[in-house]
């Protein structure tokens, strides 16, 4: 079966076609810029180089049109015609308490997801662009909606819930949600099918670590707890999000800056984090230059994010009571051998001990504790679009 993934933010879209008996990819890529000047498709069929189009993408339509196009052009397409795709996997960013897993789209899921809209109005609104699109593309060819908050709704009350009056919670939906669900999920399970185990025998902790960073807690292949919660705003500092602060920072901020809330909001979002603490950068290598250069800010921000990581870490050892596994993934997780060097030296009194050389190597799949360490530690490259193409076929079938 062929499997189309689709990814569709707000002014881009991801894609990848994946044969899910093999689960190789047979091509993928990533639209840019749509609804904007100087719009491209970046296109890359397996075992080809990377093919870059120049082209007006006014809306997600033309973006899903052009993405199909190349994948059935007569030179560098990987199919004949659009029977070859048998399903489409999408990525949906927020399903409230809707969904806890992901589901075969109908018209009653489109209306719950459209009700997910303001919990999510960034995201939500462009799956949705992109669900409508394929389905008018590609008509009767099975669709599903894959959640990022589907693997959190595991999380008992005691974790999800606010210290706020109940009816917050009740009339108002604010919980913590989580995100990254679909990339916790794959790497938990993965791990355990390195250690040649069951994820029900596994206490693991994933730090899934980029310009946007969750950690969560994975007792019995549940999600237990995890760092991000009504929004994707809350957590650990990240690449410029701000992470968790005191909430009466908002209004002394405004106060003291002559801002409204939307203003501070943006504040938070966009110009915080590593950003903000660095004045240098949102992305990491930036950071880890500047700091090997003797920049003291960029060295605050790292020591700042990974201080935080290690705290998390910590607190979801005791909220499972022991850890046996820890992961990293994402970019920085993958690629970071010093970030990860830095979050574990933290961790000396779970008993980790970390193999230098291992965690030297970049974005394989890899142990980089010793093996007499107490903890495993793992470097396991992430793949949401495979995770989402396995649903999609579970369902579809």
């Amino acid at each position: 079966m062929n499997v189309l993934v689709i990814n569709c933010g707000s002014s881009s879209l991801k894609f990848q076609l994946i044969q899910s008996d093999t689960e190789d990819v047979l091509a993928k890529g990533l639209c840019e810029r749509i609804g904007l000047d100087g719009s491209r498709i970046v296109y890359t069929p397996a075992g080809k180089e990377k093919i870059t189009i120049e082209s007006p993408m006014p809306d997600h339509t033309n973006a899903i049109k052009l993405v199909l196009d190349c994948l059935t052009d007569g030179t560098n397409g990987v199919i004949k015609s659009l029977q070859e795709i048998h399903a489409v996997g999408h990525r949906v960013v927020h399903g409230g308490e809707k969904f806890a897993s992901s589901v075969l789209v109908d018209d009653e899921v489109i209306k719950a997801i459209e009700e997910c809209n303001d919990l999510a109005p960034l995201h939500n609104p462009a799956n949705l662009i992109g669900i409508r699109v394929c389905k008018e593309l590609m008509p009767g060819v099975p669709m599903v909606a894959v959640f990022d908050t589907a693997f959190h709704q595991t999380m008992p009350p005691k974790a999800y819930l606010y210290g706020l009056p109940y009816e917050a919670y009740t009339e108002n939906q604010i919980r913590r949600y989580g995100f990254h669900g679909t990339s916790h999920s794959y790497v938990s399970k993965r791990v355990a099918e390195i250690l040649g185990k069951k994820p029900e025998d596994l206490k693991t902790i994933v730090c899934h670590l980029g310009n946007g960073s969750s950690i969560c807690a994975v007792d019995q292949g549940k999600s237990v707890d995890t760092s991000m919660g009504f929004t994707p705003l809350a957590g650990l500092l990240m690449g410029t999000r701000c992470g968790d602060i005191d909430p009466a920072i908002l209004e002394y901020y405004a106060g003291k800056n002559n801002m409204d809330i939307h203003q501070v909001t943006d504040v938070l979002n966009k110009k915080s984090g590593v950003l903000g603490i660095s004045g240098v950068s949102s992305d990491f290598r930036d950071l880890e230059e500047g700091s090997a250069a003797g920049n003291d800010r960029c060295t605050k921000a790292l020591d700042t994010f990974m201080y935080q990581v290690a705290k998390f870490v910590g607190s979801y050892a005791a909220s499972m009571n022991g850890v046996d596994t820890i992961v990293f993934t994402a970019g920085v997780g993958e690629n970071s051998g010093s970030t990860r060097k830095g979050i574990c030296d933290y961790l000396g009194y779970l008993g980790i001990t970390i193999d230098d050389a291992a965690n030297g190597q970049r974005g394989e799949e890899i142990q980089i504790s010793t093996p007499d360490s107490k903890v495993k530690v793992f470097v396991i490259p992430t793949n949401e679009e495979l995770m989402i193409a396995r649903d999609t076929v579970t369902l579809a079938k």
